[in-house]
């Protein structure tokens, strides 16, 4: 059945798809895989299915479905992520304890959900309020997607074998061409969501900004430039580097990307095809905001601010030819276009913060974007682990500053 409210569609037909395709990501994956947890911001697989799972039964069955019983009286504890309002919670690195309940017990939870959600949603969803929140839930789902295909990388890379989340690997047969630059003039421009479409509240509201002339990269950097920098002895210069990220490279000794070393003089890097020689035309990722800004002043150049990438990317971007995750490639690709949609999310020179006029929401979803406006940076453009429907010129990732698991990269800005 096919239901519209005045701004959300929302179908079992969709329901179904997106929620399948996060147990389609989880299927090459062995038993064990599932329940490792090796550093605190990767969460276990099971952990992914379970919790995507228990924010459609916290705060849409228990809330609408007069008839819905809970499954487990402990998954609110247990499956919980960050949300207060919702009590208490297993704290964060004690996620891959959970050996109980077990992966087969998850699958159920999530059938039982399904099935609950596809009868409400066949009934009619005619009030707005829950039709936002299912589309919040699905928007979630479509996170943690993003967020299981890193979590599995790096699961995989701690294992001494490195084994493959996927076979036939093929390096890149294009050449990047060399770095173009669009201009664009000073002036007052306008940034920010707003229609009557889903987006997020920190996309909104639109508002006027002003900028100065600057001119922003037609492509990611790749693998082949970030390696001269290494190669110049940039990890070991404190002049490139902030206070904060030369600290980092001195106290983790970082001297590379995550996922590259080195094998017998050669460079090789870690992929979700097992381990690889690196493809140096593809775009550089994994980066940390600190590696990616001090490549910049390694280049005489800086990280564009939120502001220039979102104009650069309407005017520019061409979200058809995105490397999304549908493409099942799982890594970046050197496919020849201007890279704004997918392959990596790119760093931002800018603080994640309100908008003018951001009001936060009461409850749950107030606690979904707005406490986190501290301490963290503004990735843009989605990356080859994102669900094309999932992404907007608008939208806006965020993570603290040190942090490489994400398919995170770079573009080059400067100043005219």
């Amino acid at each position: 059945m096919e239901l519209t409210t005045n701004k959300y569609q929302i179908t079992s037909k969709r329901y179904l798809e997106i929620r399948n395709f996060t147990r389609d990501l989880c299927k090459p994956l062995s038993a064990e895989d599932y329940v490792a947890q090796p550093v605190v911001d990767v969460s276990p697989p099971k952990w992914h299915l379970a919790h995507s799972t228990w924010f459609f039964e916290k705060f849409i069955l228990s809330e609408h479905s007069a008839d819905y019983k809970i499954f487990h009286k402990d998954y609110n504890f247990l499956f919980n992520s960050y949300y207060n309002t919702a009590g208490d919670r297993v704290i964060r690195p004690s996620r891959g304890t959970m050996t109980r309940p077990g992966v087969e017990e998850i699958l159920n939870y999530r059938s039982h959900v399904d099935n609950h959600m596809v009868k409400l949603i066949d009934a009619g969803i005619e009030n707005e309020e829950l039709a936002h929140f299912i589309e919040v839930g699905l928007n979630h789902e479509q996170q943690h997607q993003e967020l299981l295909v890193c979590d599995i990388k790096y699961i995989l890379n701690q294992a001494p074998l490195y084994p493959a989340y996927k076979e036939a690997y093929q390096k890149s047969n294009l050449k990047s061409r060399p770095i173009s630059y669009y201009r664009f003039d000073e002036g007052v421009y306008e940034i920010g969501f707003n229609g009557d479409e889903f987006a997020f509240d920190n996309e909104r509201n639109k508002h006027k900004v002003f900028l100065n002339a600057f001119s922003i990269a037609d492509r990611l950097v790749n693998n082949a430039e970030f390696m001269e920098f290494i190669l110049d002895g940039a990890y070991k210069n404190p002049e490139l580097w902030l206070s904060d990220g030369w600290d980092w490279i001195q106290n983790n000794n970082i001297s590379a990307p995550l996922y590259w070393f080195q094998e017998d003089a050669e460079w090789m890097y870690f992929t979700l095809y097992g381990k690889q020689e690196i493809d140096w035309y593809a775009p550089m990722t994994h980066l940390s905001f600190y590696e990616a800004d001090a490549f910049a002043r390694w280049k005489g150049q800086r990280l564009p601010n939120e502001a220039e990438w979102e104009i650069a990317c309407m005017d520019y971007g061409d979200i058809e030819k995105g490397n999304f995750v549908e493409s099942k490639e799982f890594k970046p690709l050197a496919d020849g276009n201007n890279q704004f949609y997918g392959d990596c999310w790119e760093w931002c020179n800018s603080a994640y913060l309100a908008y003018p006029g951001y009001k936060q929401a009461k409850g749950a979803l107030g606690e979904y974007n707005g406490k986190f406006m501290i301490n963290q940076m503004v990735l843009r453009g989605g990356s080859c682990a994102t669900s094309k429907s999932h992404i907007r010129p608008t939208y806006r990732n965020f993570f603290q500053p040190n942090l490489q698991w994400q398919f995170s990269g770079i573009r080059l800005a400067k100043d005219i």
